[in-house]
């Protein structure tokens, strides 16, 4: 008997003929085969591309998820954690006690001065909730109590490559499968017409990079891979035909296509083979199912109205996010949108003015259409970014500008929907907004390895994400090269106090 690589070691990757032809009882099993139900294998077939098997583990609060991933790294001070000390202080010098000997970034560990930096920027509370939000987020203080802040967060990346890599895939080092990919390969999609993870990027943001390999599928079989949809006329490249060739023509191409690719498969047994021709029978579909989705034409005026004026242009954040409500509605697993343009280390009060411009009105929008349709209830809303920003200035502090570093201790996002608690505030910073505080206020250091109450790591959150979909994150892994691999390495527990 061949030995299997460990890349077929899944049962999922193991098919039928790859089991008869590597078992020394194959002729037994066909046997066998003959006398059971006529339907039984198919049954186990369709499980397979539903998902895994046993999963999901328990009775999931969220079907779907839509990501507003805010790439740069919001200014927690200036939007979601109000710090009235810092404009008392503003100007002095950050205390030693409060920094604690922690390294800083290339990018201020060689000023002179480090002056605290108050927000110019004024809060206020709202809905029953009583949460602050700042004058920079209207729409999203509208819906204050039916979302979740976490002011908590924390990651030991503090460079923005790595820690968005950490947030999309568990691991700072690229390659990892991300976190849609993720989910797609524990349980499955949910139209057969459409990608079960789809990629939507606001075009024309001068910011760090943002690199394919976040929405891949690593060393997960690639037709786990998120599917980036583009604005204009053609949403996904070459996928369209070209002039001259008709719809029946194309079909008979892939027939013969997948005859050519199925002789390859019966040759090498390689499960990327029949991958392929599934990708290729999705982009035929696709042919139909993508200008239906991407058509705004039937949305009513009073969604342009509620998603605000930028949704009319493709490609925006809002056009994004009415998107996603469409994509979701159409039972598409895992929706991730990315807006750059967060990272101010500099100018920040006129930067951070242009970013909560474009996102705030929609972000809200997304959650209030989602209620309405009734499908907040099992959709779940991330927003946030890959770290913080400090609560001292980088660079020249004046009375109406500064600029902020990067802050991986402490910082905040918020959640919504699909089995969150409603309408409050998890966890809690030290008055300077440095550290990460506990029930009286004082910093605490928490550690990944072991939950803390009222921090949530990195890891944590994964996890989180995984349980509300249904998913024990302990159990969702992969055996590649001898280990196996899952989204929170050998950490993350499931933060239950937030859980509705």
């Amino acid at each position: 008997m061949n030995a299997i690589p460990s890349n077929l070691a899944d049962p999922l990757f193991v098919t039928r003929r790859q089991f008869f032809a590597r078992s020394a009882r194959g002729l037994g099993t066909i046997a066998l085969a003959g006398v059971l139900p006529r339907n039984l294998f198919a049954a186990a077939e369709q499980k397979a591309v539903a998902g895994l098997a046993g999963f999901p583990n328990f009775a999931p609060k969220a079907k779907r998820v839509i990501y507003l991933f805010q790439s740069g790294a919001p200014s927690q001070m200036d939007l979601l954690d109000h710090k009235p000390l810092l404009n008392k202080l503003n100007g002095e010098q950050l205390p030693e006690h409060v920094r604690g000997g922690q390294r800083l970034t290339g990018m201020t560990s060689q000023q002179a001065s480090i002056p605290l930096a108050g927000s110019i920027f004024e809060f206020k509370q709202h809905g029953q909730s009583g949460a602050s939000f700042s004058e920079l987020l209207p729409h999203t203080a509208s819906i204050a109590d039916e979302i979740c802040v976490i002011r908590s967060m924390f990651t030991e990346a503090i460079n923005h490559d790595p820690a968005i890599t950490f947030f999309q895939t568990g691991s700072q080092i690229a390659g990892r499968p991300s976190l849609g990919s993720w989910v797609h390969y524990g349980i499955g999609s949910a139209n057969e017409n459409l990608p079960a993870f789809v990629v939507l990027v606001t075009p024309n943001k001068a910011d760090q990079p943002l690199y394919s390999r976040l929405w891949g599928s690593g060393f997960l079989d690639t037709r786990f891979q998120g599917i980036q949809f583009r604005a204009g006329k053609e949403p996904i490249l070459y996928m369209a035909n070209p002039d001259g060739p008709c719809g029946t023509g194309r079909r008979a191409l892939l027939d013969k296509l997948k005859a050519l690719n199925q002789l390859q498969f019966d040759k090498e047994l390689d499960p990327e083979i029949e991958s392929r021709i599934a990708q290729y029978e999705m982009a035929y579909r696709m042919q139909t199912s993508v200008p239906e989705v991407t058509d705004f034409s039937k949305e009513p005026e009073s969604a342009f109205e509620l998603y605000g004026p930028d949704s009319r242009k493709p490609g925006s954040f809002a056009a994004n996010c009415l998107l996603a409500r469409r994509l979701a509605e159409r039972g598409v697993r895992f929706i991730q949108l990315y807006h750059q343009g967060w990272d101010h280390h500099g100018n920040l009060p006129a930067g951070i003015r242009h970013q909560t411009k474009e996102t705030d009105q929609p972000s809200a929008a997304l959650i209030k259409d989602l209620k309405q349709r009734g499908m907040l209830e099992d959709t779940l809303v991330i927003w946030g970014g890959e770290f913080g920003r400090t609560c001292y200035s980088q660079g020249k502090l004046t009375k109406d500008d500064y600029g902020r570093d990067h802050h991986p201790r402490c910082f905040s996002i918020w959640l919504a929907g699909g089995g969150v608690k409603a309408g409050m505030t998890y966890g809690r910073t030290d008055d300077y907004g440095y550290n990460i505080a506990d029930a009286d206020g004082n910093a605490i250091s928490p550690d990944k390895a072991t939950f803390t109450s009222g921090a949530v790591h990195v890891h944590d959150l994964q996890a989180t994400i995984l349980h509300l979909l249904g998913i024990d994150h302990e159990r969702l892994n992969y055996l590649y090269q001898g280990r196996r691999f899952r989204l929170t390495d050998v950490d993350g527990h499931v933060v239950k106090d937030i859980l509705a």
